[in-house]
């Protein structure tokens, strides 16, 4: 059977990063994506340069006419925008507290420009992350999210993990990329134990919508039934294969996209094997 994930998140016009890249993460990964607004953009590989946020109720309708048609597998949340479309995302998913649900903290855009508004941390906090199965904050997010200065090192980064999984959700999953030196590691924290993946970082600019993607793919493979530790490993190990072959594309002067498709595509001219 064919998984059904639901993306509940911001569009990318370019198509890199939000809801073009999470469906187009679900398609690779073989489970059915679908898409619920909360805001649009104007951005491309240079950076954003307009925020237009959905308005809450309209939000809430489509999760809710989601719901009331098709079975939900798993649920990725990327960016939120404001207070008042976090508040009614986690009204309408605490009633479907069944379904996993992958929390990407969208907070700040790679060109800097702020994706969620100051007033939606605390909403944030309190109201979506004690629904979420994992969240997968990096380290400016996991900092802003605690309100102290950015990790530099592994225990700084273990130590947020397990301060972030106080706020209530099962597991958190905090991104080292963003630490100085080769290597590019992630901790997971669940049940007070720490489990890290370890990964070269590769040397490309092409790093546009990798939040993103990671998220999705770890959503995908919680549907087709991975543990969480293993979805992870499975949902990096994607990530990395989509990073190492954006090469294959041009799209954009900025930060590139990576390369959902590098399994399926035999070439950069996008013929099937």
């Amino acid at each position: 059977m064919i998984r059904n994930v639901l993306s509940i998140a911001g569009s990318d016009p370019s198509g890199g990063a939000g809801i073009q890249a999470d469906l187009k993460t679900f398609s690779a990964l073989g489970v059915y994506g679908m898409a619920a607004l909360t805001a649009l953009t104007a951005q491309n590989t240079q950076g954003v340069s307009g925020v237009h946020p959905v308005p809450p109720q309209f939000v809430a309708e489509q999760i809710d006419a989601i719901f009331a048609d098709i079975r939900v597998d798993a649920i990725k949340i990327g960016m939120i925008a404001n207070a008042a479309i976090a508040g009614a995302v986690a009204d309408v998913l605490a009633r479907h507290r069944d379904v996993p649900v992958v929390l990407d903290p969208v907070m700040i855009a790679k060109g800097g420009a702020a994706l969620l508004a100051a007033d939606a941390v605390d909403v944030l906090t309190t109201r979506l992350l004690p629904l979420a199965t994992v969240i997968t904050p990096n380290l400016p997010e996991a900092a802003a999210l605690l309100h102290e200065p950015e990790a530099q090192s592994r225990e700084d980064m273990a130590r947020q993990a397990l301060a972030l999984a106080e706020f209530g959700s099962s597991a958190v999953l905090v991104k080292g990329g963003h630490l100085e030196g080769h290597e590019s590691p992630d901790v997971l924290a669940g049940d007070g134990r720490l489990t890290w993946f370890e990964a070269e970082r590769l040397p490309t600019k092409n790093t546009h919508g990798t939040g993103c993607t990671l998220s999705s793919a770890i959503a995908a493979e919680i549907a087709r039934g991975l543990p969480l530790a293993e979805a992870v490993a499975a949902a990096k190990a994607y990530l990395a294969a989509a990073v190492a072959a954006a090469g294959q594309l041009s799209v954009g002067s900025g930060n590139g996209p990576v390369q959902h498709f590098h399994a399926l595509w035999a070439d950069k001219e996008g013929v099937r094997k």
